[in-house]
């Protein structure tokens, strides 16, 4: 990833603060699934980290969804 990347904070906002640290396949499939919502972005999320997310604590994926859109570029 180029400092030039403008999902770089995302991800590293998404690393720091809820620990999910994507690596370069994993970050594709969430910039893929943005444009379907930030719930399907949030599933990308789990799928990448391999979470089972149907089973996932509720405050995991608010923290990830909060974390998604406090983070997205502009």
């Amino acid at each position: 990833m180029t400092t030039a990347d403008p999902y770089e904070p995302l991800f590293s906002a998404l690393c720091r603060e809820v620990g999910f640290c994507l690596h370069e396949k994993g970050r594709k499939r969430v910039i893929a699934a943005l444009p379907g919502g930030l719930d399907a972005a949030v599933r990308a999320v789990f799928a990448a980290e391999g979470v089972d997310e149907p089973n996932a604590p509720g405050d995991l994926k608010r923290a990830v969804r909060d974390c998604l859109k406090a983070n997205l570029p502009a």
